[in-house]
This record gives structure tokens, sequence and C-alpha cells, in this order.
């Protein structure tokens, strides 16, 4: 299994794609059963995060609004950092061993075998290496130039998922109107998608999405104050700076209260803005962006990087740039199935 073809010719699979119009558009797809625009542009809406415009975005990702829809969104009591929490506590149980504010600097390979890798001028031998972190990052800047996979120009040539401006807000009294998830659609959909990918620059009139934990968790603020997150996606390898991001802000808080009819600017008494620098930053994220590659036709399935490296024997990868995707569910996926290959390929 290693991101080849041949994991395709079963026949029941190709049959089961088949069925889900991998080669016609989500734009396509969509009008086969709707008409109505609020509701097409409701679906179309996540399509934004995957890489590309409704029209350039495989039918096959319908499977997100299934799954939305049908299958409900799932919240954890406490934020989603209660699952991290819950994997670091079985990994423990397990005798596994985490080093925190510990930044691998050099991955040594040896006659095309990973036998160390250097943490903070650190050396730790290893059997095998797992890169999670992000895929390009490990690759060009961790991995000897003999030994990698893919050059600079594939990396430049790949379609990226939007980057985001996000902020983080705490306020202190309740703002009526909002719900746990909510979207904006006041604005031109179309264009704010072009402003992603067919134009990248800086949204005039973006969507926006909140969500608002604080509607059905008490335990994320205060009692009678919400905790926001205000999310705008944006293209990736933007400048981003302090000015552009108080420009958003402004815009999102004028929203905010035209929506609500409520007094909010100086209600905030928490405010953390979060974009491109912080995403380079924080995680080596490629041009900034947040959520791996597009979902193209061209970069989907075995198309994408590879989860084990061509030239270095017990390389393996996981994340939001190797199968199947970007998304906490497929990132933790692809570390699943990065763990199966291991085992299959050690089990003796």
């Amino acid at each position: 299994m290693h991101g080849l073809p041949l994991e395709f010719t079963d026949p029941k699979l190709l049959a089961g794609l088949l069925k889900l119009d991998v080669f016609k558009s989500f734009h396509s797809y969509v009008r086969k059963y709707f008409s109505n625009p609020k509701l097409i542009q409701m679906i179309e809406f996540p399509v934004l995060f995957l890489g590309g415009t409704p029209k350039t975005t495989p039918a096959l990702y319908s499977l997100m609004n299934y799954g939305d829809i049908m299958l409900g969104t799932w919240y954890p009591q406490g934020g989603i950092y209660k699952v991290v929490e819950g994997m670091v506590k079985l990994a423990e149980s397990l005798g596994v061993q985490f080093h925190y504010n510990s930044p691998v600097t050099r991955i040594n390979v040896n006659h095309g075998y990973a036998e160390s890798v250097v943490v903070n001028d650190e050396i730790y031998a290893a059997d095998v290496v797992v890169g999670s972190a992000d895929y390009n990052h490990v690759e060009q800047q961790l991995v000897p130039g003999q030994f990698r996979t893919y050059t600079e120009k594939y990396w430049e040539s790949r379609v990226m998922s939007p980057s985001s401006i996000i902020f983080y807000l705490g306020i202190d009294k309740k703002i009526p109107g909002l719900l746990h998830h909510t979207l904006f659609f006041d604005e031109d959909f179309t264009r704010h998608a072009e402003e992603i990918y067919t134009d990248p620059k800086w949204p005039d009139k973006p969507s926006i999405y909140i969500s608002g934990t604080s509607k059905t968790d008490s335990t994320v603020a205060p009692e009678g104050m919400e905790n926001l997150m205000v999310l705008i996606p944006v293209a990736p390898g933007l400048l981003d700076t302090e000015e552009i991001r108080e420009k958003y802000y402004q815009y999102i808080i004028r929203k905010l209260e035209k929506y609500t009819g409520s007094n909010i600017q100086d209600h905030v008494i928490f405010k953390r803005s979060y974009a491109h620098n912080d995403f380079m930053k924080d995680y080596n994220a490629f041009k900034g962006n947040a959520y791996g590659l597009a979902n193209t036709l061209m970069q989907t399935a075995f198309l994408k990087p590879k989860l084990k490296s061509k030239k270095i024997r017990n390389l393996y990868y996981a994340g939001q740039l190797t199968v199947p995707g970007p998304g906490v569910p497929p990132a933790i996926i692809s570390g699943e199935v990065a763990a199966k290959e291991i085992v299959k390929q050690y089990k003796n």
C-alpha cells in the first residue's frame, strides 16, 4: 500500500468511485439536486477549505456534506484539545514517551537508512522515523538533499488549500443570535473563492465562519460570557501584517454588531489573531497553509506525496500533506496507515 495505483484496481472500489462521480465537478453535481441559490451556497461553502472552487473540485467530496448532514457534527466537551489529551493518555499508558519543546533539526541518513534524529543538538538513534510535521519541512529541511523524494520545483508546483486568518475572542457578555456554528453568507461566495484560488489576494468581502463553543459548553468561558473563534479562509503565501489583521478584525466586528444588533467592540476582553506567519512559525506550514494540499483530481489519492520515502527505507510520513489528506480525521488516519505499513514491514 504505498499510495500506488494498484490499490485502486479492486472491482468493488472502482465501482464505488464511479458511483461517487469522481470525474464530475462538485459545481455540476450539486446543481443536479438543488436549485435554490441559498442551499447551493451552503452546500458549496466547505469546498473553500478543500483547495479549489466548486468547478475544479471533484464531486467525490460531496461525502463531506453527507457526513455533516447525515452523521452530524460532533463536539467533545471541553474542546478539541480533549481529544489530544485522550490520545496522549492512551499513548503513555502503552509506554510512549513524549519530549515537548524539542524541535528536530536533522535526520541522519546512512546508506539509505535513517539511523538517528537530532533534537536540540542531542542525537537519538532510530529504528523507524515517522515525519508527522509538515511534509515539505521534513523533506526539504531535515532530510539530506540526495535522499529527498521531491524537488523544490515539485513543491512549488503544488496547488495548496487555503490558509486562514483567525481571531480568538473573549466577550464579557452573552451575544444574541449566534449558535455553536454560524456561517455568514451575505457576500459573493464566488468572488471570495476566486480571491483564494484564481487571483490569490486578501479578499475584499469574504464569507466568515464563527465557532461559539460557549453556546453549548459551559466549561470554555466564565458564566455569562462568550468564547468565539472567527475564521476567514484566505489564499496561502500572502503578506501577513498586523495592519492587515486589524483591518479584518474591524470587518468582523462590524458584521457581528450588525447581525446581532449588539455592541461587541466594547466588550472584547481577550483578543488573539492567528494567520500565515503563525502557521509557519508554529507548524513550519508550507506557505502558511492551514489545510494541506488542494484536493484537486490530480492531487487526490495515490497522486498525493507518498507516505513512505522512496529513498530512505525506514522513513514514513503522516499528516495533512500525504494520504488520505487534510483535516483532523484524515491526518489521524494517515498516522494509522503509516503505523500499519511499519508493522507490515517489520513484523518479522
